[in-house]
């Protein structure tokens, strides 16, 4: 897990650092969000296919190799001259980072028996759902007390223990040894990496550009469908693909992959918005905003330690279940703050959303990959993390254009109520009048005023699509639940009697 942990922090950790980047390397904000897409871009290429590269250079030696790749990656991202040197360190960042999720669940899965994989699960959760949590914080203490090239040198140690644990204590099970790989399917591995880095670039930038209404990204979209639809059919009819898309067959991991998807566009988009409301409405700094999502990941944290042990005793589908329900309740809790709330307001709703986030992934992994033999999962786990990934770019995404288009709304609706004729207009308007009279002049309050009523509107604007947002979130919560029923209880879901 060390290793995973880190490739899942980095994910999120350079959030924060992105303005000073920018400032450091002469770049501006919008040229700088490439240090993020490109690692988004080459970590989703990657993730699918860890199973077949896995199988045809030996899965440790694949692992140690993706390892040393990372963290040497790391450094050359600490080091960056320039930012072209940065977003091409990135890029080999994440063509090291993108198996190490898959592997590491797959190992885990394998290492125990089906009865005791609610615990592997709830090890493998502790990198997955709190890393991206404490991402925000870690970056933005590290970036204000010290630079933002230590983000990526603190990977150093990191790798250097993960290496030295992968040599002493993991090796390949004997289906893996005794492989027999087919030629390489280049012609679905050209596929599944143009459609999929299309598809991550679009998701990344369409809200800069106003997505459809820019040409590039209608060229992308149509490259990306057609490529994504040619890769489905290629694997679908080669008798060696580098992705196994066959095994979606399996009802419970077609289910559990659609499940995931869903819960990384509500992870990954809370954690997206909540600091974004907390800055931008609240006046948190970016460290102070990270350390309001600590609770959440506390939550997480013993959560975790706790479910490992309850799947052995209850039904998987019965803790997803709950844990989605807890999810819906956090968003509503969410979707009620105002600009008069307290910190204990965002503590308690981000702990009852970090208990129902690890409660849903360690069960639904679980329940997933139950009824997959072991030589099924590594290939499960690629496309399984990969959903989850594609599912939170498709969350942030959505939340960010929703947050713009819906504040937009919102101020036009509270603008038709300001009327000079408004008894309660006229009385606000001559109250702040009179007091802006005394600081800049009478001649000059009556265009400060309207100023800053303008303000007041287009906070108040972006307050209310803040709501709608965390509204969304606990839908698609709610959404999710009939999705549960669809299981069947797999080998995990409950130990046998004897046990």
């Amino acid at each position: 897990m060390l290793a995973t942990f880190m490739e899942v922090l980095d994910t999120s950790v350079a959030n924060v650092a992105l303005p000073h980047i920018a400032g450091t390397l002469s770049a501006t904000p919008e040229e700088a969000t490439w240090v993020l897409t490109s690692y988004l871009v080459s970590n989703a290429i990657i993730l699918p296919t860890a199973a077949w590269l896995g199988a045809v250079f030996g899965r440790k030696r694949f692992l140690l190799t993706c390892i040393v790749l990372f963290t040497l990656a790391s450094a050359l991202c600490g080091a960056a001259p320039t930012l072209g040197f940065l977003v091409t360190a990135r890029v080999l960042q994440g063509v090291g980072g993108g198996a190490l999720q898959p592997i590491a669940q797959a190992v885990l899965l394998e290492s125990f028996p089906p009865a005791r994989r609610g615990m592997a699960m709830a090890a493998f959760g502790m990198g997955v759902v709190v890393a991206p949590i404490l991402g925000p914080t870690l970056g933005g203490w590290v970036t204000e007390n010290y630079t933002w090239r230590w983000v990526f040198y603190i990977n150093l140690p990191v790798g250097i223990l993960a290496v030295l644990m992968v040599t002493s204590f993991i090796e390949d099970p004997p289906y893996i040894r005794e492989a027999r790989p087919g030629r390489i399917d280049y012609v679905g591995f050209g596929l599944m990496a143009l459609g999929l880095a299309t598809l991550q670039i679009i998701l990344d930038r369409g809200q800069e550009d106003d997505w459809f209404a820019a040409v590039w990204i209608r060229w992308f979209a149509g490259i990306s469908a057609v490529s994504l639809v040619g890769f489905v059919v290629r694997e679908l009819g080669t008798p060696h693909p580098i992705v196994d898309l066959r095994i979606l067959r399996n009802r419970n991991f077609a289910v559990g992959t659609f499940l995931i998807t869903i819960l990384g566009m509500i992870l990954y988009s809370t954690i997206a918005m909540l600091p974004l409301f907390l800055q931008i409405l609240m006046g948190y700094t970016a460290l102070l905003s990270g350390l309001s999502m600590t609770p959440r990941g506390l939550g997480a944290l013993f959560t975790n330690l706790v479910i490992g042990r309850l799947i052995g005793i209850l039904d998987s589908r019965l803790l997803i279940a709950s844990g989605l329900t807890l999810l819906a309740v956090s968003g509503f809790l969410f979707s009620h703050m105002t600009l008069q709330i307290a910190m204990p307001d965002v503590v308690w709703a981000n702990v009852l959303n970090g208990v129902a986030t690890a409660m849903i992934f360690v069960s639904l992994a679980t329940q997933t990959m139950g009824t997959l033999r072991n030589e099924q999962i590594g290939n499960a786990t690629g496309i399984f993390n990969l959903m989850r990934n594609i599912g939170g770019s498709i969350g942030i995404a959505g939340m960010t254009t929703f947050l713009a288009r819906w504040t937009q709304v919102h101020r036009a609706v509270l603008v038709t109520h300001l009327t000079p004729y408004d008894p309660a207009y006229q009385q606000w308007q001559a109250t702040a009048q009179a007091g802006l009279a005394t600081r800049v002049g009478e001649q000059a309050a009556g265009p400060k005023t309207l100023g800053v009523l303008s303000q007041i509107v287009g906070q108040q604007a972006q307050l209310l699509a803040f709501m709608d947002n965390f509204r969304v979130v606990a839908f698609l919560s709610l959404v999710a639940l009939p999705l549960v029923l669809l299981f069947r209880r797999a080998r995990g879901g409950r130990a046998p009697a004897a046990h």
